[in-house]
């Protein structure tokens, strides 16, 4: 069995990530999400083990000294960071792995897995990504404005990846993603059948 891509999604807070990840996974059974660890407080809708791993500042250093953490980041005073065992685990059973992480983890990412997919994620503009997070209503205006500023700065970053979508329509970004997804499947089947002896 060939083991399966590893396929980071970023981009700013309120572009859709969330949405656009969900419909991914109904869509295409060779995808998994990896579960991050995050030490943010949880949000009213969110599902232990399900959106994030929720632990303490000492439990996650601990997870990061041990060299259990593929990739970690502070994002707005919170930790986060994804189990280098899980993803490992799911790929080696063939699972396409989704990781949803800021920019400073991709960059990580990139430096230690040379073919990982990288896919940032932009709102149409800066404007529609303000008022996307004020129709939330999950965030003060202070909150909003401090992640408006972040948002410009993640979007420094957007060149770095293998492939940017902008969402401006959910099925439009999920049906580009897919064919993203589709190409680098056919690019690493024939890179392998290349490799094969003869």
């Amino acid at each position: 069995m060939s083991q399966g891509l590893l396929v980071v999604v970023s981009g700013p807070g309120g572009v859709g990530k969330d949405t656009l990840i969900g419909m991914l996974l109904a869509r295409d059974p060779r995808l998994c999400y990896s579960v991050s660890y995050t030490t943010r407080p949880r949000r009213p809708y969110e599902v232990d083990g399900e959106h994030y791993r929720f632990v303490s500042e000492e439990e996650f250093w601990r997870l990061q000294r041990a060299g259990e953490l593929l990739e970690h980041a502070m994002v707005d005073g919170h930790l986060y960071g994804t189990s280098v065992e899980r993803v490992a685990e799911a790929r080696a059973r063939g699972c396409d792995v989704i990781l949803k992480i800021d920019v400073q983890g991709a960059e990580q990412v990139r430096r230690r897995v040379s073919d990982a997919v990288l896919i940032f994620i932009s709102p149409p503009s800066m404007e529609e990504l303000r008022q996307r997070r004020l129709r939330r209503g999950t965030e003060t205006p202070e909150q909003a404005e401090a992640r408006q500023r972040l948002a410009e700065v993640e979007m420094g970053y957007a060149d770095r990846y293998d492939h940017r979508v902008v969402n401006d329509d959910a099925e439009r970004a999920v049906a580009q993603i897919l064919q993203i997804l589709e190409r680098e499947r056919q690019g690493r089947q024939a890179d392998e059948a290349a490799s094969r002896p003869q």
